[in-house]
């Protein structure tokens, strides 16, 4: 299985069934990241939405391993430039956007409230074991993924959601201060992008991030647009020099 990096991130609606916590008004909450100088950061120009994208005799379980490996590798990067400031004392439970907290199911279902490094240092130890596990994350020529790998995928991606909700509801502030907040967005809008694509989060426990997602797509486009309209003037511009030039060359040989 390939394993290369492709990182740099139909709006979802509907509303959370359930959550462990009620949602306050959005005055109570700071969202700093939704600030418009905060919201236009980021580190790639990228058409995401191309990106993505399941490549022609490209196999889609290949796909998905690739990317979800990629994912992982960057979210644990990213929650480890910050992971001094989350400790029991300062994140003594694993929340997110809306006053959500996120518990921990053991193997039996029993869920346990955890400080949000033990429940991300769960999360975390659970992806590597699964992805360095060949019968799940086949490398090799030949071998086969499993019937349930999409499955697997998705349970993966929705840990990964956890953990990027979290960064950006208690350390956005930090990540400000140690200049690695426009790597976050590039790697939650490419992260965002490829499961709308392929629709392995499901609306209810994403909608809560959803004001961010709109708020970032919606940079990458007008952005896009930008660059695509000064490439157009640019276009006209050199077209019109290049006519005022062939009309004096014209004007040369004639006299």
């Amino acid at each position: 299985m390939t394993t290369g990096i492709f990182f740099v991130l139909n709006f979802w609606k509907g509303k959370r069934k359930e959550k462990d916590s009620p949602t306050p008004p959005a005055s109570d909450e700071q969202r700093q990241y939704l600030e418009e100088d905060c919201i236009k950061e980021r580190i790639t120009e990228a058409d995401l939405f191309k990106l993505v994208c399941l490549p022609p005799s490209l196999d889609y379980n290949e796909w998905l391993a690739t990317h979800t490996i990629s994912f992982f590798d960057h979210v644990n990067l990213m929650y480890g430039v910050v992971s001094e400031y989350c400790t029991p004392e300062t994140c003594p439970a694993m929340t997110a956007p809306g006053n959500v907290q996120y518990f921990w199911h053991d193997d039996k279902g029993k869920k346990y409230k955890y400080p949000a490094s033990q429940y991300i240092d769960y999360v975390m130890s659970f992806i590597q074991k699964t992805i360095t596990d060949e019968t799940v994350f086949p490398t090799k020529f030949g071998e086969v993924f499993p019937s349930s790998f999409e499955t697997i995928v998705k349970k993966i991606h929705k840990c990964l959601f956890h953990v990027l909700a979290h960064i950006f509801h208690a350390h956005y502030k930090e990540a400000i201060q140690l200049g690695i907040h426009g790597h976050i967005n590039s790697l939650f809008t490419h992260f965002m992008v490829f499961n709308m694509n392929f629709e392995l989060l499901e609306e209810k426990d994403t909608d809560i991030m959803q004001d961010l997602v709109q708020a970032l797509i919606k940079s990458l486009q007008d952005h896009s647009n930008k660059l695509k309209q000064e490439i157009k003037e640019q276009n006209n511009k050199n077209s019109q020099d290049d006519n005022t030039e062939n009309k004096e060359n014209k004007e040369n040989r004639s006299s």
